[in-house]
């Protein structure tokens, strides 16, 4: 009788081990933690309003949206409320610096010389006037971010919100 009950304590010390530990490294990936996942889905719906946004030509709507963008890359970038990869901290802070870029080029256009030159994302549409002189660096921070939330979220994000009637470039030659 009291072997049975000392497996009984045993089996259930060594499940809340276990549980404890598989939590441990679910929050160590990046994923599985509440305040993680709420993030992403943050940074998804944020990515989906920027997207509308920009390929409206909406410059107002595009710049609320990189203001609220911008604190949580920030945050995602910095901060140890959240339990992310090293490399989806360098995503954030790259993105975080793209969307702050691309707020100082739609405040005063006259910076946009000042920004360095990214390459061409041929996988997305361009970006309509007046957003066209910040084609590539929203573009590139589109894919920054849908690239965090990947790394954010376990079951995938949705495709970017881009409309169906904006022509796609051709892929450059080889």
């Amino acid at each position: 009788m009291k072997g049975r009950i000392a497996r009984i304590i045993a089996v259930a010390v060594t499940g809340s081990v276990l549980a404890v530990a598989g939590a441990g490294s679910a929050s160590a990936d990046g994923k599985g933690t509440s305040s993680t996942e709420a993030a992403g889905h943050q940074v998804v719906q944020l990515r989906d309003d920027l997207t509308k946004a920009a390929y409206a030509g909406d410059v107002a709507g595009t710049q609320r949206s990189l203001g609220q963008l911008s604190p949580l890359l920030g945050d995602l970038a910095t901060s140890d409320r959240y339990s992310i990869q090293s490399d989806a901290r360098q995503t954030a802070a790259t993105a975080n610096d793209q969307a702050q870029q691309t707020t100082r080029i739609l405040t005063d256009p006259a910076q946009a010389g000042s920004v360095p030159q990214l390459p061409a994302v041929p996988s997305l549409p361009d970006l309509p006037a007046p957003l066209d002189k910040v084609n590539n660096l929203v573009k590139s921070l589109l894919l920054n971010v849908t690239s965090l939330a990947l790394s954010l979220l376990p079951g995938g994000v949705p495709a970017l919100p881009v409309p169906n009637d904006l022509p796609v470039p051709a892929a450059p030659g080889v």
